[in-house]
This record gives structure tokens, C-alpha cells and sequence, in this order.
């Protein structure tokens, strides 16, 4: 792009990769050098922990506070009632308000790591949409707020036109949620000052209609910037592996495997996530981007370093990675692997029946594939027959579980 940015911000933002697009760059720009300004980027509700597809926005926001802005985290509590229809092929599942309540006190141990929440002109604030949306009237609401979107419009963002595309239903509910998104962005600027939303590209549509409203209701100058839609160079989505969806909250992640899963970057990956997930200055990314042959090994060791430090604390990632070493290099079990804890009640079990246990396999189809393609070992050595069971005399010490080279747990006696 030809726009060379004043505000560290902005400069940040396309010098490490965050940038997708923005509704007026030297508009947002120029606000930007004035003062401290406020941003905020919104999160429903609809899982007890964020996960790594989320970790590229909440670095935006951590990156906002450090160049000397003020970061606002919206928790979706009203709009989660009503789920995002955005690029989905069918309608979310609707939670009850304490399953929403839950799952806003799990995200939330995650943002306190990233971001400083405090009384300072650029302490993060942490709100609840449910504040405003819940006491909401709804003949008023349509009066004052309805009026301002043309259906015709609503229609034609790609988000809802995909979905219509396909001939797939789009209850009325799911689309209301375009207006409660883009009535958030008016009632923030109105409270609490707040010029800018941020989100992923597939948040286009939703963050323009907040603009609108704002401009139209409040006649106030707002603006908004997205991120791309993160994908891994063999094209899929970032944040998921084979065992599902990446957690941040390490009662459902362990430290290890959140490590684990960085050291595993795909080489041409590596670069890019220096610079989106960590803080290392952008040289440091490219040189060590730039590593070849086995060297790469220590630029993803450094990458999961990094990202695990930032998550749980350097403690962590300087375990998970000896953890990785002993087992890797040495073949030992290491503290720090995933671990299953059997009854004696529960033996005999068969070696299928465990290694699902243990969460290597999803099922005991794809454990007696593996078993079968020679995927899994006992402690090291080969499993072949898939009908072994496993009894305590197997479990009088613990024994390493592994599929592949890279996934491995420990089973032991309680």
C-alpha cells in the first residue's frame, strides 16, 4: 500500500502484517497522533475459553495499549443470545444466560495476560454489551434505531448474501444481528468516547453499519479496521489441529501442547507468525524466517517460546521446552507431557480404548489406523497389534503413549 502512516499504531499494524483493510486510513491516522484514542474489538460468548484464532485480534489490542491508546474488550453478553450469522452455513445453537455468564469468565482469564486493566488513560476496559442491549425496548429500538438500515443493504453483505447464495436459512433473529453489532459501536463512542472498531475481514460488513448509525445518529467522525482472515500456508483455518480447536486457557490446554502446537508451524509459516504473534523486533522475524535446512527447528522453538511466554508465563514455555527435548531428543517421558490417569478398576483396557483415551485418536477407528499404518508406540516402541489390553502389569510404571513423532502422553496407575 502507497499511505505511509505517522502514527506508530498504524505503522505497527502494516509493518508486522495485521492489516486488511480500513475505512479511511489518514482520517484514522491523523486521530490517532492527536491524543490517546479508544478502540474496541467484540467477543461473543459462545465457548468457555478464546482459542488461537482469536490470538492475532487480542495482539491488535495489545499493540493499540502499547503505542499509547486505550483498548476496549466487549464481551457479547447480550449479542451471543442472538448468534453471528456471519459466513456460517447454519444457525448457532442458542445459549441460556448462564452458560453465556460462564463462558465470560473464562474468556476473560486470558485478556489480563495480554493487557493492563487499570485506572490510567490507556488502562483496558472491559465491558458487557448485555449493559445495553438487555433492557433494550423493542418498539423504540425499531423507531429510533430500525429506521437507519435499508434492508436492501443488509442484503447485499457478503456475509448474509453467501448464506442466501446457498439457499440456506437465515432466521430473522440472526438477522437482527448486524443492527445490535452496529448499535454496540454507536452506544461505545456515545459512553465511552470510542472512535474505532476493530475485527477480522469477515467483520466488513457488521463494523460499516456501526459507522453508518454512529454518523447518522450522533453525526460523529468513527472508523474501522480489519484483519485478514488467518490461514496456515496449506489453507487451513489457523487455530484448529488434529485434536480440534487450540484453547488459551490452560485448564483446557495444557501448556505443552499450546507450545507444542507452535513448534509445530509449518516452515513457511514461521515468519508470519514471528512477527503477528509475538513481540520480537520485525529484523529478528526475517532473519530468522530466513533460517534453512534444520536451523528452521530453533526459529519455531523460538516462536513457541515466544507466544507460550506472552499466554503463561516464561516459566511455562521454558518447561515445555525441555519437556520437548527429553522426549524428542532423548526419549524420555518428561514432567511436562499430557497425562491419563487410570484406575485400577479400570484395567484391563484395550490399547485402542486408551490411545482414545488420551486423546491421540478421536475414535477407536482412527487409533486402529494408526496402529495399522504403524503410527503408535509403547514407550517408544512400535505397536502392532491392535487388540492388546493393557493390565497393571503393563502400568507398573508409567508408560509413554505416542502417535507419530510429534504427539505423545503418559499413562500411569492412580
Amino acid at each position: 500500500m502507497n499511505y505511509h502512516p505517522k502514527s506508530d499504531f498504524i505503522a505497527t499494524m502494516i509493518e508486522r502484517g495485521f492489516l486488511a483493510d480500513c475505512t479511511d486510513y489518514q482520517g484514522l491516522d491523523e486521530a490517532l497522533i492527536s491524543g490517546v484514542q479508544t478502540a474496541y474489538i467484540g467477543y461473543d460468548a459462545t465457548a468457555q475459553s478464546l482459542h488461537v484464532g482469536h490470538l492475532m485480534n487480542i495482539m491488535v489490542l495489545r499493540w493499540l495499549q502499547k503505542t499509547g491508546h486505550k483498548p476496549i474488550t466487549l464481551m457479547g453478553g447480550g449479542t451471543t443470545k442472538v448468534g453471528d450469522p456471519s459466513f456460517r452455513s447454519d444457525e448457532r445453537p442458542l445459549l441460556g444466560p448462564d452458560q453465556i455468564d460462564a463462558n465470560i469468565e473464562g474468556m476473560k482469564q486470558v485478556f489480563s495476560k495480554y493487557l493492563s486493566y487499570d485506572d490510567s488513560e490507556t488502562g483496558a476496559l472491559m465491558l458487557n454489551n448485555a449493559e445495553w442491549l438487555d433492557d433494550l425496548n423493542y418498539l423504540d429500538f425499531l423507531r429510533d434505531i430500525g429506521r437507519h438500515f435499508s434492508v436492501n443493504r443488509m442484503l447485499s453483505f457478503e456475509s448474509v448474501k453467501s448464506r442466501l447464495d446457498r439457499e440456506q436459512s437465515l432466521s430473522f433473529l440472526e438477522f437482527n444481528y448486524m443492527i445490535l453489532q452496529a448499535y454496540d459501536f454507536l452506544e461505545l463512542n456515545r459512553r465511552y468516547g470510542c472512535v474505532l472498531q476493530m475485527g477480522g475481514s469477515d467483520q466488513w460488513g457488521n463494523i460499516v453499519n456501526g459507522i453508518d448509525l454512529t454518523r447518522r445518529v450522533l453525526d460523529h467522525e468513527i472508523y474501522g479496521l480489519t484483519t485478514p482472515l488467518l490461514t496456515t500456508s496449506d489453507g487451513r483455518k489457523m487455530g484448529k489441529s488434529q485434536g480440534g480447536a487450540v484453547w488459551l486457557n490452560g485448564d483446557m490446554l495444557s501448556a505443552y501442547e499450546f507450545w507444542q502446537f507452535w513448534r509445530n508451524t509449518t516452515d513457511a509459516d514461521v515468519g508470519r507468525f514471528l512477527k503477528i504473534f509475538t513481540e520480537l523486533p520485525v529484523d529478528e522475524c526475517d532473519r530468522l524466517a530466513a533460517l534453512a535446512g534444520s536451523e528452521i527447528n530453533e526459529a519455531k522453538i523460538r516462536l513457541a517460546n515466544e507466544v507460550t511466554s506472552l499466554l503463561h508465563g516464561t516459566n511455562a514455555a521454558i518447561n515445555a521446552e525441555a519437556t520437548a527435548r527429553e522426549v524428542f531428543e532423548r526419549g524420555g517421558v518428561g514432567d511436562d507431557l499430557p497425562t491419563l490417569t487410570l484406575s485400577g478398576e479400570e484395567l484391563p483396557i484395550s490399547v485402542v480404548q486408551l490411545i482414545v483415551k488420551s486423546g491421540l485418536a478421536k475414535s477407536g477407528k482412527e487409533a486402529k489406523r494408526l496402529i495399522a499404518e504403524n503410527g503408535a508406540k509403547l514407550d517408544d516402541a512400535p505397536l502392532t497389534d491392535a487388540g492388546l489390553m493393557i493390565d497393571q502389569g503393563i502400568l507398573s510404571s508409567p508408560v509413554k503413549l505416542s502417535a507419530g513423532k510429534k504427539r505423545h502422553a503418559l499413562v500411569q496407575l492412580g
